[in-house]
């Protein structure tokens, strides 16, 4: 009996311990996968302010600070063919009152009509999804920027830029233009290059493979933007075949840019006979029948057929002598020379922002637009080359010969082209 009770007691004991086990074991863990739980939480919640600060630092290149350092986000709005200022803020939602105040604003300081399809107009907001701001460019280095805020206000903003001057040389496999894009030139530089040469050149026939082009030109870089702008060219050399054609930059004692060999003798022609490019003529010069009087009387000129807009180039360098409506030649410029020769350019569609009476024009700048204006069948240019008040054939007029330095002048222009040499080699092979 002793025995029995001893067993039943043993076996309690087992069955106390192994119960107790059990719920201890159960106990810890619980309390275990809790903590593994809560690390867990603990960890993805980390993970979620890291995504989020991820997102804030992504956003930041998509936004820009004004001077009170509010954050904006920058829209910009590509101008496409048939959209107006006012049809854009249109699409912003802005209320008629809005656009009407905002167009009144703007046409006192520049005219819409200038914006061109391609150009962009950037629309800041902040982060409620408010217009504060609109910027656009007035030209290359101006910014207009209309401030929507509290009230509507214009600020016109100038671009900051910097100047450089670069050198280049390369030799000729296929042609000057498209070896010279392939050596990193613009196509800007490149067409002055070619209009340099173009007095002393064929390019169709004169240039060879291995004939080596070296140049210096000067260029602006505006800072805000990057974008570049291709001036004057400082120095250009033409190699064909051993003989070397090279020009300078000089101005003159009289206020004009110009190209000149070390002997100091100008590459240029005082007249261009045809000034601007890819026209045809239309109408020569002499007697014919007037197209719209239907008599016969003298043409004094020689017009060329060209698309209006078409720009028109001084056609040597000159003194702006009379500018503006002028009876049947429409719109008008004459401008004089300095050896007895007058040039006239008749039925023009506008004139180049500057071009006034009095005002010092270079050879090939351009001076306007080619138009219809006045008694015109189309847009055309008519063109006239005067010497001592008697209208000349520009196609028959054997040029003469630009300026020749001397003197003073001359030594003036030695000393500068030495300079401009030696900076360019210096480029070349720093």
């Amino acid at each position: 009996m002793f025995r029995i009770l001893r067993n039943l007691i043993l076996i309690s004991l087992i069955f106390s311990g192994y119960y107790l086990f059990i719920s201890e074991f159960f106990y810890l863990s619980e309390n275990k996968f809790l903590e593994i739980e809560i690390v867990k939480n603990e960890i993805v919640e980390n993970k979620k302010e890291i995504i989020q600060e991820k997102k804030e630092e992504v956003a930041l290149p998509n936004t820009k600070k004004s001077i009170d350092k509010v954050q904006y986000v920058v829209k910009k709005i590509k101008i496409l063919q048939g959209d107006t200022f006012v049809s854009i803020l249109e699409s912003l939602n802005f209320e008629q009152e809005n656009i009407y105040e905002i167009i009144s604003k703007i046409e006192n300081l520049y005219d819409l009509k200038k914006i061109k399809t391609g150009e962009i107009i950037s629309v800041f907001e902040n982060s409620f999804g408010e217009i504060k701001k609109i910027e656009f460019f007035k030209n290359s280095e101006t910014i207009i920027s209309v401030d929507l805020d509290k009230e509507i206000n214009l600020n016109i903003r100038e671009l900051t830029k910097d100047s450089f001057i670069e050198s280049k040389e390369y030799t000729i496999t296929e042609s000057l233009f498209s070896d010279g894009i392939k050596n990193g030139l613009s196509p800007d530089i490149l067409v002055k290059i070619i209009s340099l040469f173009s007095f002393d050149l064929d390019f169709q026939r004169d240039i060879r493979v291995d004939t080596v082009v070296s140049i210096s030109y000067e260029f602006d870089e505006i800072i805000e933007t990057g974008r570049l702008e291709y001036n004057d060219i400082k120095y250009a050399s033409i190699i064909i075949d051993g003989k070397q054609l090279e020009y300078f930059k000089f101005i003159t004692d009289d206020g004009y840019i110009d190209y000149f060999n070390r002997e100091g003798k100008n590459v240029k022609k005082s007249i261009l006979k045809t000034p601007l490019d890819g026209a045809r003529i239309s109408s020569n010069f002499g007697m014919r029948k007037h197209p719209i009087s239907g008599f016969n009387k003298m043409h004094k000129g020689v017009d060329f057929a060209a698309p209006t807009g078409t720009p028109i180039y001084a056609g040597g360098n000159g003194i702006v002598e009379y500018v503006g409506r002028n009876g049947g030649y429409g719109k008008y410029i004459r401008i004089r020379h300095n050896n007895g020769y007058k040039t006239a350019y008749a039925h023009l569609s506008n004139y180049k922002k500057g071009i006034s009476k009095g005002v010092r024009v270079n050879q090939g700048e351009v001076i306007g637009y080619v138009g219809s204006t006045g008694n015109s069948t189309g847009p055309h240019l008519h063109y006239e080359i005067i010497y001592q008040n008697k209208h000349i054939n520009p196609l028959k007029l054997k040029l003469p010969s630009g300026k020749i330095l001397e003197g003073k002048e001359l030594e003036s222009f030695k000393k500068e082209y030495k300079k401009i040499y030696a900076d360019h080699l210096s480029m070349l092979y720093e």
